[in-house]
């Protein structure tokens, strides 16, 4: 679970430091394929087979079998697929966060704001 948590985790700061409001974030709950989307529409950059590990997760609700329904942990991801996919996510999501951090924004385009 704490690695499914820290994908989350590294997908919100992503998506904060894109511009996406809290109230937006939280609105997704733990749905790590909403954030998956709008990460990649932030330039997060995936491999495919990661991109569709982290649908994967959601539709086969690993968040809540792994914190409320240990006993379907047979249906979960394997071990070294989460953690292959959180090297992946952390790695990249500190690279472009670092990357946007120290270059200039282009001119006309604003952060995105939700209402």
């Amino acid at each position: 679970m704490s690695a499914i948590h820290a994908i989350e985790l590294y997908l919100t700061a992503l998506l904060l430091h894109r511009g996406h409001s809290p109230n937006q974030i939280r609105k997704m709950q733990h749905d790590l394929s909403a954030r998956t989307e709008l990460a990649l529409e932030a330039r997060l950059r995936l491999r495919a087979k990661t991109a569709q590990h982290l649908h994967s997760l959601s539709q086969n609700w690993e968040y809540l079998v792994t914190r409320y329904g240990p006993e379907l942990a047979a249906t979960a991801s394997q071990i070294n697929r989460l953690t292959a996919t959180l090297d992946e996510v952390a790695a990249k999501v500190t690279i472009l966060i670092g990357l946007s951090s120290t270059m200039p924004q282009p001119v006309g385009l604003a952060p995105k704001i939700s209402p």
